[in-house]
């Protein structure tokens, strides 16, 4: 048989064996989320075994195959049935390993070291070293800690007490993280592959761009919007800038915004999509079962700091647009808001299913997701154009499979590291140093919390920074007397802002590739831009209010100035406040007033109010004198 042929064969076979893997790995889950819950021990392995099998499918060792290295694909299906087989060997024999603690078999010893060679290979291929390199870290420490000096040192532990802890029990690989992953998370993404598959995503991006596209700065505008309402279905930065930027960045661009600023608003709002409720990138599912709250407490928590994030960045995007003297678009080139309401807002309504069957039925977030998915299909066939055919059906469950990956072995790798923190007691002791280092100073914790953060958080998706932070760095912050869902939030906040953070600023970059503009400007252009990202998190801190937690009142006074904070901050960045060019003198005073808006208190409010309105009053007589003039 010619080798042409043959390569061609062995592609049809594992294009073939890919597909209908992810599709059955999209329908157990489904199926487990809505019709039969499997018990853990029984859905995490289950899970874990789809994610091996997928993974080294469609990530191989070699990404080009010349001549006979097409035999390496053999290699990599036999490195994802060993994963499967582990995984059910695991599952199979889960009590009588539970009973076998310190006494391990050999086969027990090879499959509990293969799964973590395994685990940590496949995140090698899909998210490059960062996280191996910790995990690493984590397995050195565990094996060879008592090595160390005193202070650090652990009393030791056996090879097979350790291996047993960290892969074949419930608290490491197959712990609560992969837990989460397999039971919530699937079923969400698989959500949000099916209303992008029915043409939800371009139908946000429309909706967006008939309602901001006829005013100043119109694409920037609609590239908040659509990142923020995208972001509610997507579990990635990276993913959320290429399904909106690539529509919206040139408009930008066409428009006159430097390319720098346009990728800049794409990163900045994609990644503020993370940051919004009820998804959260993801991670609100995690935030949950750390806590031990119900998921819509972690919901409600968050809706106000997504809330003065896209304040900010709308205002910012306003106010320059009025300095540079945009006009929006004509009428007639943009969607026309009733038509695409008509033609694609019964596309919307999925969400409305799923909000309701979480808040006012108060299903589980898995079966509300399944239920949820169910009705994609169901109000596609409202309209005729948006009939979801089977083909479009199997393509939303192979490409729901293949996004989960990514929190898949995000998960089972973080386990990794949280076998080892649950064996040690490490998380105990990063707590104490954390809070000796800082003394009794709250801020100096958070802004050593803040740095942590993101430096833990540089190259991971938002689930990934979440899992590490809330066991290294979150403790701390409780300890110091910080309120749990503030302390969680707070490091989940700057775990994904390192997204636009240099020099690891995955966001950036890629927004910056599309804008075909450098990076790192890129990158820093959307730091400054979220700036009011890095100031909330302290806000809400401080004043739990903005978490809503509280009186009614004291609540709606601390959003409102803190709003008015946020507004003050934007002017202050973009040196335009409203009406007019401000002067360094001015944007100096708006920007105290922004931290004094957000400080805690009412004497600190009125001064900042205070202000920011004269400010306004200036800017306003100094334009009328110039038009008189």
């Amino acid at each position: 048989m010619p080798q042409d042929e043959m390569e061609s064969k062995t592609d049809k076979f594992f294009a073939g064996l890919t597909l209908v893997t992810a599709v059955v790995f999209s329908l157990i889950h489904l199926y487990t989320a809505g019709v039969r819950f499997f018990p853990p021990y029984y859905q995490r392995p289950l899970h874990l075994a789809g994610v091996f099998l997928l993974l080294y499918l469609i990530y191989p060792v070699r990404q080009k195959y010349k001549g006979k290295a097409h035999w390496t694909k053999w290699i990599d299906l036999s490195l994802g049935i060993a994963g499967v087989l582990c995984c059910v060997y695991v599952m199979t024999n889960f009590m009588t390993l539970a009973l076998r603690m310190g006494r391990l078999r050999t086969v027990d010893i090879v499959v509990a070291a293969a799964l973590v060679v395994l685990v940590l290979e496949g995140c090698r291929r899909l998210m490059g070293w960062p996280l191996v390199i910790v995990a690493l870290v984590f397995l050195a420490y565990v094996f060879w800690g008592d090595r160390l000096p005193r202070a650090i040192a652990t009393s030791g532990f056996s090879f097979q007490r350790s291996i047993q802890q960290i892969s074949l029990g419930l608290d490491g690989i197959f712990g609560t993280a992969l837990g989460v992953s397999a039971t919530q998370v699937a079923p969400f993404i698989i959500f949000g592959c099916f209303l992008e598959a029915s043409g939800a995503g371009q139908a946000f991006i429309d909706l967006t761009m008939s309602l901001f596209g006829r005013y100043r700065g119109g694409p920037a505008k609609s590239t908040v919007g659509a990142a923020a309402l995208f972001g509610m279905i997507s579990g990635s930065q990276v993913a959320n800038v290429a399904a909106t930027g690539v529509f919206t960045i040139p408009m930008m661009k066409n428009m006159g915004y430097p390319k720098e600023f346009a990728g800049g608003i794409s990163a900045a709002a994609s990644t503020g999509g993370m940051l919004t409720p009820p998804v959260l990138g993801a991670a609100a599912f995690l935030i949950s079962d750390m806590l031990g709250v119900p998921y819509s407490e972690v919901v409600i928590a968050t809706i106000v700091p997504a809330f003065l994030y896209y304040v900010a960045l709308f205002m910012m995007v306003d106010m320059r647009a009025s300095k540079l003297n945009f006009r929006g678009q004509p009428r007639e080139e943009l969607p026309d808001f009733r038509k695409t309401l008509k033609d694609g807002g019964h596309l919307l309504l999925p969400i409305v299913v799923l909000v309701f069957n979480l808040f006012y039925l108060r299903l589980t977030p898995g079966r509300s997701a399944f239920w949820a998915t169910v009705s994609v299909p169901v109000c596609g066939l409202l309209r005729r154009s948006t009939w979801m055919s089977f083909k479009s059906i199997i393509g939303a469950l192979e490409n729901g499979a293949k996004t989960t990956l990514l929190i898949g072995v995000a998960c089972a790798t973080a386990g990794i590291v949280m076998g080892v923190v649950f064996q040690t007691g490490l998380a105990l002791r990063l707590t104490g140093w954390m809070v000796m280092i800082a003394g009794d100073s709250l801020l100096v914790l958070l802004l050593l919390s803040m740095v942590s953060s993101i430096i833990l958080g540089m190259g991971l998706p938002p689930v990934a920074a979440y899992l590490l932070l809330a066991i290294m760095g979150a403790p701390a912050l409780v300890r110091m007397g910080v309120e749990p869902m503030a302390a969680h939030v707070f490091i989940f906040f700057f775990g994904t802002l390192s997204s636009i953070t240099p020099p690891v600023a995955n966001a950036a970059f890629a927004a910056g590739a599309l804008a075909k503009a450098d990076p790192m400007r890129t990158g820093f252009e959307a730091c400054r831009l979220a700036l009011a990202a890095f100031i909330v998190p302290f806000m809400f801190v401080y004043g739990n209010e903005l978490l809503l937690i509280g009186t009614p009142m004291n609540i709606l006074i601390a959003v409102i100035t803190a709003t008015i904070g946020v507004i003050a901050l934007a002017g202050s960045l973009e040196g335009y406040f409203f009406i007019a060019r401000i002067n360094v003198v001015e944007r100096t005073a708006l920007f105290i007033a922004a931290l004094l808006c957000c400080m805690v208190g009412i004497i600190t409010d009125l001064i900042g109010l205070a202000i920011v309105v004269a400010v306004f009053m200036f800017e306003h007589k100094k334009k009328q004198h110039m038009a008189v003039s």
